[in-house]
Order: C-alpha cells, then sequence, then structure tokens
C-alpha cells in the first residue's frame, strides 16, 4: 500500500516501509535532555481528531500560561487526511495537519504536549517525537494507551507512576494521574528528559485524568464544550 508523498516528510516515497526506514532515521536525531526554558513561560497541547467521516484531519492546539495553566490561545487546523491509520505510523497520517495547527499559533510555545506517543513506540519515534524533531520545538508524548515496552501497574494514588522499558532501555512512564483510572503513558519526545517529562506531566495535572496541556487540546479536538480564555473567544 501507497500513499502521496507529504511535503512535511522529507524523502518519503509514500510506501509503508519507507516511512518505517524514515522513523529509524528521525529517531536517531531525538535529543532526550531538557533543552528549554526553565521555568517555560508559555505550554500547548496538541490533539487530532476527524470530521467529515476521516477524510479531513482536525488539529486542535492550545496554548497556555505555563505558571497558570489558564488558556490563552485556541486553534484549529483542518488538513484533507491522505493516508489510512496504521499502527506504528501514526505521525504520517497526522502531523501534516499538527504542523498546520502549530503554525496558526501566534505566540511559539516553549514546551509541547502531544496527545500520543514519544519514545515509548517500536521503532522510537512516536508522534511527539516526530513532531519535535520535525519543527524544533521540547515535546512530551502523553498517551491514553501503552504502544511498546512494558511496565508493572503503578500503585493506585496519584503520581505512582512505573517506568516502561523497551528492549532493555527506560523510554516512559506509566503514570497513575488519578485513582481508579487506568494510567497515562508518558515519554519524551524532543529535547526533554525522561525525568523532564515526568516532572512536568505531573506539574501540569489538573482534577482530570489528562495533563491540562492535552486535556483541553482533546476537548477542542473533539469539540466537546467550549473553552474560557482570558479574552473569551468562540470554540472553532
Amino acid at each position: 500500500m501507497t500513499t502521496s508523498p507529504s511535503p512535511v516528510f522529507p524523502g518519503w516515497d509514500g510506501s509503508i516501509a519507507n516511512a518505517r526506514a524514515l522513523q529509524q532515521q528521525l529517531a536517531a536525531q531525538v535529543l532526550l535532555e531538557d533543552r528549554f526554558p526553565d521555568p517555560p513561560a508559555l505550554l500547548a497541547g496538541f490533539d487530532v481528531g476527524f470530521e467529515d467521516d476521516g477524510a479531513t484531519t482536525r488539529a486542535a492546539a492550545v496554548l497556555l500560561d505555563a505558571a497558570t495553566l489558564q488558556p490563552l490561545e485556541l486553534q484549529v487546523a483542518r488538513v484533507a487526511t491522505t493516508m489510512p491509520y496504521v499502527p506504528g505510523l501514526l505521525s504520517f497520517r497526522e502531523l501534516p495537519a499538527l504542523i498546520q495547527a502549530l503554525a496558526q499559533l501566534t505566540r511559539t510555545p516553549d514546551l509541547v504536549f502531544i496527545d500520543g506517543q514519544g519514545i515509548a513506540h517500536p521503532r522510537r519515534l512516536g508522534i511527539a517525537a516526530h513532531f519535535g524533531v520535525a519543527t524544533g520545538l521540547a515535546c512530551i508524548g502523553v498517551a491514553k494507551k501503552p504502544l511498546a515496552g512494558r511496565f508493572d501497574p503503578p500503585g493506585p494514588e496519584r503520581g505512582d507512576r512505573t517506568p516502561i522499558v523497551l528492549h532493555g532501555q527506560p523510554v516512559g512512564w506509566a503514570l497513575r494521574s488519578k485513582p481508579r483510572c487506568n494510567p497515562l503513558i508518558v515519554s519524551p519526545g524532543h529535547r526533554v528528559s525522561l525525568d523532564g517529562a515526568l516532572a512536568w506531566t505531573l506539574r501540569t495535572l489538573g482534577s482530570y485524568r489528562l495533563p491540562e496541556p492535552t486535556r483541553y487540546a482533546d476537548r477542542l479536538a473533539s469539540r466537546r464544550g467550549e473553552i474560557a480564555l482570558d479574552a473569551p473567544a468562540p470554540l472553532l
């Protein structure tokens, strides 16, 4: 199966085999060190949904004040879907819309949270890692379900966590963000360390299962209700 190549993926011929090879090349560029302002001033959350029975990819971006976690700006990008869902190749389906949503923000975030995997991925290049390498931004992947690696179940309390290990190396954390809820899968995407990914996910947790950046982005991507800003704006 092949699909049309995208300018977002230089050198990709549209094939599944070439996409996997490109992932392995890009994974070597991932930096697992904290390389973002300390403290960051602006955070962003990104998530993707679909419209028109899947024909349109809807990427949501929410910019937040890092100190208050108050949403400051909302953007939605709609891009024609050009690739079907293939396990492990999510970024080739969703990244073009995410890049467009980033371009629509009026300010550049210091640290990005993406609903998806970072390096806790079979080829260590989930969508948060791919986004980070493509944009140069510091990124953290926060996924709702595991994709790769093994971990022991974390304890039942908020903040309990256990390491996720893939091929003998730690790639992230199973984090209990809320009691009686399944753990989140937290892994660095790019320019963030393993400990930094965990620490900033914990710092952005509110009273919900998801950290605030991806909770707002998930809400906007799925069109579930209004999001209040400092200056009120309609939900896109």
